[in-house]
Parts: C-alpha cells; structure tokens; sequence
C-alpha cells in the first residue's frame, strides 16, 4: 500500500500548479499591484498632503492621487476580495474539477479522496493567506503612520477589515465555502455563484457580527480580534462540512 501511495503526491501536485497556475498569478500580480500602491500613498502621497497644508504651499490632484480617497479605495477592494477567491474556490479549484472529470481521473492514482481535498487546500491555502497577510501587516502600518493625513476612523469597514487578521481570516473563509459550494454542487457555475454570495452576505453583514461585542470590548485589537475568531469558526465549519459532504458522496 505504502509503495502504491508513494508516487501519487508529486504528480498531484503538477496537475494543480498546471490547472490552476493562471489564478496564481493574477493573484501574485493583485498582492504586487496593491502593496505597491499603498507604498506609493505613504512614501509619496502622504508626504505630499502634509506640505500642502504648509503656508505658502498649494497642491493640486484628483480623486485617483488623493491620499484619503485612494486609501479608502483600496480598503474597499481588499475587504472584497475575498468574495473573488471564493469565487475562484468554488469554479475553478473544487467545482470544476467534479464537473470536468479531473478530480475522478485523479482519484484513480491512488489519491483518496480526503488526501485529494487536502491536497487542494493546503496548496490553496499557502500562497492565498501569504498574500493577504502581507496585505493586512501593510495597510495596518500605512494607515497607522498618515493617519494624520486621512479622515477615515479605525470603525469604518474599509480600515476595520484590511487592517489586521481578519482579512486573511476572510479569504480562508472564502476558500472554504468555494470548497463547499464545489463539493455540494459539482458544478461550476452553481457553486461560483453560491460561494461568492456566502462571502459576500458575510462580508456585508459582518458589522452586524461584531457590533454586540463593542459594549464588553473597547478599542480597535479587541474587537479587531474578536471578529477574526467569529470568522475562523465559520470557516472551520465550512472546512468540516466539506469534508463530510466529501465522505458522504466518495463513501
């Protein structure tokens, strides 16, 4: 059995990286784009609005070179891009795969089923959480250092959710309802459409999820941290639902 098991990982491995090497990219290139952007805003931008407020000094710029406008911009992006990895989850890394054929044919290499999904997962999971960790640590320490130059308050959702841990809790929560949608539907765009709907109902009603707690937490972390847990435990549920919807139809 352990000889027979031996070879299998390798080549589930090449089949991901061949499958799904496009939506790492656009993903790597997403992380550069806005980590470069919010590079520009404190190196450049923000300079820039402290002279303006000098006397004698007058500056001239859009919407799209205002520090506070972009910021916020950017804010608003990364607290939704979730929504897009899962709905990447659950057409492409999971759905797709059922609807095609591909993760049957994998099967029959001597890949269980639960070491498929695990698979899957783990490499999901690596590069995604990477990048929105960085993403977060950037944004939390850019927004901390021009706070005087934004008039954006930590309670907003577009610096609430970018600015700490609760944005790489969002995207693996994303990727397990793509996970589950894919598995429970077997279907692209069925299950594209499903996960992207979950993160978002989360995403839009997550003040709703950490708003009771403010009369027992005071301050940014407590809350910040609090709403990650809530998060995380949703996700772990989804994960584990995956896995039993998985067994169920595999068993």
């Amino acid at each position: 059995m352990s000889t027979a098991l031996a070879p299998a990982r390798p080549v589930t491995r090449r089949v991901l990286l061949r499958l799904h090497r496009p939506a790492l990219l656009v993903w790597t290139a997403f992380v550069l784009l806005a980590a470069a952007e919010l590079l520009w805003l404190h190196l450049d931008a923000a300079p820039r609005d402290r002279s303006c407020v000098q006397p004698g000094h007058w500056c001239s710029y859009t919407a799209f070179t205002d520090t506070n406008n972009v910021m916020n911009s950017l804010g608003e992006i990364l607290s939704y891009a979730p929504c897009a990895v899962a709905a990447w989850a659950g057409a492409a890394l999971i759905g797709g795969e059922l609807e095609s054929g591909t993760a049957q044919l994998v099967w029959t290499q001597a890949v269980t089923p639960v070491r498929w999904l695990t698979t899957k997962l783990v490499t999901a999971t690596l590069p995604l959480l990477g990048g929105a960790a960085v993403l977060a640590v950037a944004f939390g320490r850019i927004w901390t250092a021009d706070r005087d130059v934004l008039v954006t308050d930590w309670t907003w959702d577009q610096v609430f959710v970018p600015r700490g841990p609760l944005l790489p809790a969002l995207v693996l929560f994303a990727l397990a309802a793509g996970t589950l949608a894919g598995l429970a539907l077997r279907r692209t765009l069925p299950a594209l459409a499903t996960a992207a709907a979950a993160t978002l109902v989360l995403r839009l009603y997550l003040r709703d999820l950490w708003k009771p707690l403010r009369p027992a937490l005071s301050g940014f972390w407590y809350l910040h941290l609090a709403a990650t847990g809530i998060v995380l435990t949703l996700a772990a549920l989804a994960v584990t639902a995956a896995y039993a919807v998985l067994r169920r139809r595999t068993g």
